[in-house]
């Protein structure tokens, strides 16, 4: 790996979503419904379709690599501590999962991790990451935490700069974490 993961953190007590309602609006009006996977249900069908559409939008990830296997996945991102439905939000167009976004509950930490927001190609530069990215906050304010934490590619210039737009600064602390949670 010959890169350095970008460091962002945002204060979430100065972020104000006010500016952003015109274009959220936009994406309900054009048929994109988002909900959080504890309003789905977070039952084994659920789960695997949120591993399928996590697989298909991380495959754009530069210097990924491949994607975690069901088992993996499992163990590593839904059978922890830190996972948690309320804080998964997806996109949908129709019956179609188009799109995630993923907050892991670190407060024992100090702060929420936000690990992906994802749209599937056929469904992007829509304003649905930034819509997800929305839809997550009050999962966010009632956490009771001032700081959402997130890495990226460098390369992964998209994101980033929806990020710095919602108001996510450079940052610094230890990626990965040196003391990763155990599964549950």
């Amino acid at each position: 790996m010959s890169f350095e993961w970008l460091r962002l953190e945002l204060d979430i007590t100065t972020f104000d979503g006010a500016p952003f309602e015109d274009e959220v609006r936009q994406v309900h009006d054009s048929g994109i419904a988002i909900v959080t996977l504890d309003e789905l249900g977070a039952d084994e069908a659920n789960l695997r379709r949120l591993y399928a559409l996590n697989a298909e939008c991380a495959a754009d990830i530069p210097d990924r690599g491949p994607f975690h296997t069901w088992e993996a996945y499992r163990r590593l991102r839904i059978d922890v501590p830190s996972f948690d439905p309320a804080g998964i939000v997806v996109a949908f167009d129709g019956e179609q999962w188009v799109g995630l976004a993923g907050a892991a509950d670190h407060r024992s930490r100090g702060h929420l991790f936000n690990e992906i927001t994802g749209v599937v190609r056929s469904h992007r530069r829509r304003g649905i990451a930034l819509a997800l990215k929305l839809h997550g906050m009050p999962y966010v304010e009632r956490s009771g935490v001032r700081i959402v934490r997130t890495v990226h590619h460098p390369a992964n210039t998209g994101i980033i700069a929806l990020n710095r737009r919602l108001g996510y600064t450079d940052a610094t602390w230890p990626y990965p974490d040196p003391a990763p949670e155990a599964p549950r």
